[in-house]
């Protein structure tokens, strides 16, 4: 009876580690579009100032709104990152 259920438990477990892996290459790829869609939200708008950070790239306009841009930053497998 234990043993069966450690078994369910184990794949369960198994089954929710698969879920959560992510491939960089997917994840920066999803990134990308996000951003695509939010840049074409800008049109029309002022950036007035724009900042490169460590892991972002912050991007206020002239209204004082702020846009953060996440994962798409470094070098894809292809190297053209």
């Amino acid at each position: 009876m234990l043993e069966a259920q450690a078994r369910r438990m184990n794949d369960r477990i198994d089954e929710l580690l698969h879920l959560i892996e992510v491939e960089p290459d997917a994840l920066r790829e999803a990134e990308f579009l996000q951003a695509r869609a939010i840049l074409e939200t800008l049109v029309g708008k002022t950036v007035s100032a724009a900042h490169v950070e460590d892991t972002r790239i912050v991007i206020t306009t002239s209204d004082g709104n702020k846009y953060f841009f996440y994962g798409f930053l470094g070098e894809g497998a292809g190297g053209n990152g």
